[in-house]
């Protein structure tokens, strides 16, 4: 079952938030500004938005396993479909529509891994299963540039896209929800986790810490073509081998969780290690190729270790019976952010350049620090809420 969420979130993540890698394609035959080529692909974001809490009620009705399958299958075909058509606007629909059918696997994957894992390996656990973004960005960067060069948009976007299909007959036919505990007749439905701040507060610090995590994955290839002269697949390579620094990064931060007993108190000093991440990046933009280059990688993989943790700690406060809508909401607010980096950093990076845009993302994740409920977690466990 872990095999099956995290290989579903990395397929669906290779075609949803892998067109990134396709930026410098789309600027260079496109006619596209930076802003509209940021606004472009992060278009799945805005579909995303639209569905990822109808997605978690209905995984948390219908169950995991048909969420997953029905979601991915209809990524799969919209994905192809995007592939075919050729007007900017419909293909900005089409990815739109396409975000809010991956939506599913957000929401039900994160779901269906922690059925099956008691609280002492949840940690491990969902982040491994959190290492399906960065595993399936690392594959769009090792495939989508040479794709699009060998064969342009349509064969960049059909390949991750068949992949989606594959592994959606993977779950019909391999997949299987958790089991649910006994409840008796009259068992009375736990009421609203919302009712409390603390899940509001680690939603809104997730959110805050997505923008330097994306606008690093939005950006980073199109600033290695642009300002310093690599080649798209160059580019793409070297992103593709941090995006798998980033998924160890994730895995180390799930099982530091783990063993110190909390999920907010190593996020919150990811996030402080993420804002120095996203200054070093604005002091070397201008520096030494091999500097900049280290401050990318650092600030990437850095930047996306904190995924895991929010996701875990919001399903583990929000309880089983809500933990598919408060995942939904988890994401729902992520993407939020995410859809507003990528013309928010590209606007400024072609006003001031790319190191006084990198720079500015520092403040994000300052203040995503400062409201991470590192002590509204203590409470909640010595209150049984998790």
């Amino acid at each position: 079952m872990l095999t099956l969420g995290t290989t579903a979130q990395a397929i669906a993540s290779s075609l949803l938030f892998g067109l990134p890698f396709l930026l410098p394609y789309l600027l260079r035959t496109g006619g596209l500004t930076l802003a509209q080529g940021g606004a472009l692909v992060a278009a799945p974001s805005l579909g995303l938005v639209a569905t990822l809490i109808a997605w978690g009620a209905f995984a948390d009705r219908y169950g995991e396993r048909l969420a997953i399958a029905i979601g991915l299958g209809l990524t799969g075909i919209i994905g192809l479909a995007s592939a075919m058509v050729s007007g900017l606007g419909a293909r900005a629909v089409l990815f739109a529509l396409m975000g809010a059918a991956g939506a599913s696997v957000s929401s039900a994957s994160g779901r269906l891994v922690m059925g099956w894992f008691a609280v002492h390996q949840r940690g491990v656990a969902m982040g491994v299963r959190q290492t399906g973004l960065p595993l399936g960005i690392a594959l769009a960067g090792a495939l989508l540039p040479p794709l699009a060069a060998a064969g342009g948009l349509r064969l960049a976007l059909a390949v991750p896209a068949t992949l989606c299909l594959v592994v959606t007959v993977a779950v019909v036919v391999l997949a299987e929800d958790p089991p649910h505990p006994a409840e008796g007749e009259h068992a009375v439905r736990p009421g609203s986790p919302y009712r409390r701040l603390i899940l509001w507060r680690v939603h809104l610090a997730s959110a805050l810490l997505v923008v330097p995590q994306f606008a690093l994955a939005a950006f980073s290839a199109e600033y290695l073509v642009s300002e310093r002269g690599w080649h798209a697949t160059a580019a793409g390579q070297l992103l593709a081998v941090v995006a798998v620094g980033g998924a160890a990064g994730r895995l180390a931060a799930g099982r530091w969780s783990d063993v110190v007993g909390s999920r907010l108190a190593p996020m919150r000093l990811i996030a402080v290690a993420s804002c120095v991440s996203m200054l070093l990046i604005g002091l070397t933009a201008s520096a030494d190729v091999w500097l900049v280059v280290v401050a990318l990688a650092a600030g990437s993989i850095i930047s996306v270790a904190d995924n895991g943790l929010g996701f875990t700690a919001t399903a583990e406060l929000a309880g089983r019976a809500w933990s598919g809508r408060a995942l939904g909401v988890q994401n729902t607010m992520q993407n939020v952010a995410a859809f507003a980096t990528a013309p928010l950093v590209g606007a400024l990076a072609g006003s001031f350049g790319f190191g006084w845009a990198f720079a500015s993302v520092s403040v994000f994740a300052a203040l995503g620090a400062w409201l991470t409920p590192v002590q509204g977690e203590r409470l909640a466990h010595a209150g049984g809420l998790s």
